[in-house]
């Protein structure tokens, strides 16, 4: 007979250990809420794999991983807590009190603040789990050093593409940038990339194959301007071709824009009174580190503003 999950009762439950869900953990700890984060994976999000910030304002060069921690740590001080590789099994968003269930346990909450971000989209080849982490990497940071005097590939054309192929030529003794398209990446970055001789960079490029018996040994590619194809030789490549808005928990409750995230505005108010959406699962123009950490702050500002009109209502 399974065991019954255990209920506990918070004011806020926080999906999502980015910068936006912990700023908004930091914020509601503050204010004396009861406070809780989950987050299904390691906390962070993507910018733990950041090895060097540079736009965050008043700590120039920061590592990502060093930055959240530090975050984390604050919230923390106020109380919040914060549970790592807890899965989110259902939620239940419509009534006055939220349900969030996990493998262990059914949190109730009067608001919850959605921060889960999103996830690198993986190798459209059907070769892609055979290699995976033998030879097709996502976490640059993670893996790039298991390839010291190896040739590695990076693929994509966007900052993160751009920003992984620049980490990577510390290890690599030659590097491709392979892309379907023109670079979208800050040219601060490309000019970096193209004044290192270690580097080749492949435009209008598509990889159509991985070739290997254990592991990766080789990628195909095609010229889309030529129609030529041709083999390179590599130990790994690094993905790094767009994201996925992690909203599939709730989309039955959640509106959503039309490119998947969630509908919230500037006061990150979705059409759920008691629920807000923070960081980059919320559809905006921008999505940086600041405004991530903004929308946690607006969130968690409002969230108790709401529990507040609850409260003076019963």
């Amino acid at each position: 007979m399974p065991t019954e999950k255990k209920r506990i009762q918070k004011d806020i439950v926080i999906i999502g250990a980015g910068m936006a869900g912990l700023t908004a953990a930091l914020y509601a700890g503050r204010m004396n809420l009861s406070v809780l984060v989950l987050e299904n994976a390691l906390v962070g999000g993507q910018i733990a794999n950041a090895t060097g910030i540079e736009n965050y304002p008043g700590l120039p060069n920061v590592a990502g991983k060093d930055l959240i921690a530090t975050v984390q740590q604050q919230a923390e001080s106020f109380g919040a807590v914060v549970d790592e590789f807890d899965t989110i099994e259902k939620v239940s968003l419509q009534e006055e009190r939220k349900i969030v269930e996990t493998e262990s346990c059914i949190y109730e909450a009067s608001s919850v603040i959605i921060a889960s971000g999103m996830e690198r989209r993986k190798l459209p080849l059907s070769e892609e789990r055979k290699y995976a982490g033998k030879g097709v990497h996502y976490c640059e940071l993670c893996d790039g050093h298991l390839y010291q005097d190896k040739v590695i590939a990076v693929m994509g054309g966007g900052n993160a593409a751009v920003d992984a192929a620049n980490f990577l030529t510390k290890y690599a003794k030659k590097l491709y940038l392979l892309h379907r398209s023109k670079l979208r990446a800050d040219e601060s970055a490309q000019e970096k990339l193209r004044s290192n001789e270690k580097v080749e960079i492949l435009l209008e490029t598509d990889v159509i194959a991985l070739k290997g018996e254990k592991r990766l040994e080789s990628v195909e590619v095609l010229d889309k301007a030529t129609g030529e194809k041709k083999e390179l030789a590599i130990d790994g490549i690094f993905v790094n071709i767009g994201v996925t808005p992690n909203t599939a928990l709730f989309q039955a409750d959640i509106k959503l824009a039309e490119d998947g995230r969630i509908a919230a505005g500037e006061d990150c108010r979705t059409n759920i009174p008691g629920v807000f959406a923070a960081g980059d699962v919320r559809h905006k123009e921008v999505r940086q580190l600041t405004t991530a950490a903004a929308d946690g702050t607006t969130a968690a500002i409002l969230a108790e503003k709401y529990l507040a009109q609850i409260r003076k209502g019963k």
